[in-house]
């Protein structure tokens, strides 16, 4: 599909933050956006900011969940008539959750479950919509799937899964699906949640200048992105993980 205008979209977890940036990015290009989120206030909340009702969609959804996932794409496919490209951002976002020997099971599985299984789930409902419109498919993974601090091995593995998966759904689904990640770094999303926690952005001089950018990223260097991969224009480009972090994990940082 090389019109944005004929893009049939789901873009997981895109209430708020960095999903929300990208639905609003795929609607100002024209495409036909599902958000397909677990927190019903800001999914309905999303949609009505959009102003576009008729290339908008929210459906409630918990990727984790097989038939929460199988009913996300078919609610789609209904509404718009096919699916062209499936973006999965849906993560639990908790880069610090304790040492690891405090960790509980549970937050594993959760983070993992959402994180990595959804992205899996999604994909496989969705992959045959994608093959008949040799779509694509875009996962959002993170800078922590190549670099950690401490106590960071949940988000750290889910993330890590993600780019694994990605590569193996390319192989598996190509040549009619193309499948690519991206990893962003420090993206500041403030602004882009639901009105009860939204805030203005408390960034310092320091914190833009540790980027070689020099400045912290925004959802639209992550959407800018994503729609670039899910159009015609990288159709040679599938198995990729994309870095965009303003160029901080090629920094090198020594103790003074």
């Amino acid at each position: 599909m090389s019109e944005a205008s004929e893009q049939v979209a789901i873009v997981t977890g895109g209430a708020q933050g960095i999903g929300k940036g990208i639905v609003a990015y795929l609607l100002g290009k024209g495409a036909r956006t599902v958000i397909a989120d677990c927190d019903r206030e800001a999914g309905k909340e999303c949609a009505a900011e959009m102003g576009a009702p008729e290339r908008v969609l929210f459906v409630e959804t918990d990727v984790s969940d097989e038939a929460s996932a199988a009913s996300c794409v078919e609610e789609t496919a209904a509404r718009f008539g096919g699916i062209t490209a499936l973006v999965n951002n849906a993560g639990i976002a908790s880069p610090n959750s304790g040492p690891p020997e405090r960790m509980s099971l549970e937050h594993w599985n959760r983070v993992i479950g959402v994180n990595l299984t959804g992205a899996f789930l999604m994909a496989k409902h969705a992959a045959p919509h994608l093959r008949r419109a040799q779509g694509s498919i875009v996962n959002i993974a993170s800078t922590r799937a190549i670099q950690s601090e401490p106590h960071g091995e949940a988000y750290a593995a889910s993330k890590g899964g993600v780019l694994a998966l990605t590569h193996a759904l390319a192989m598996s689904l190509g040549p009619e699906v193309r499948v690519n990640c991206i990893s962003p770094g420090w993206i500041v999303v403030d602004e882009w949640k639901k009105r009860s926690h939204r805030r203005v952005p408390a960034l310092s001089v320091a914190d833009h200048g540790q980027h070689p950018a020099g400045r912290a990223g925004e959802p639209g260097d992550i959407a800018a992105m994503t729609a670039f991969l899910i159009s015609d224009e990288a159709g040679f480009i599938t198995g990729q993980n994309f870095i965009v972090d303003g160029g901080m994990t090629r920094k090198m940082i020594y103790v003074e």
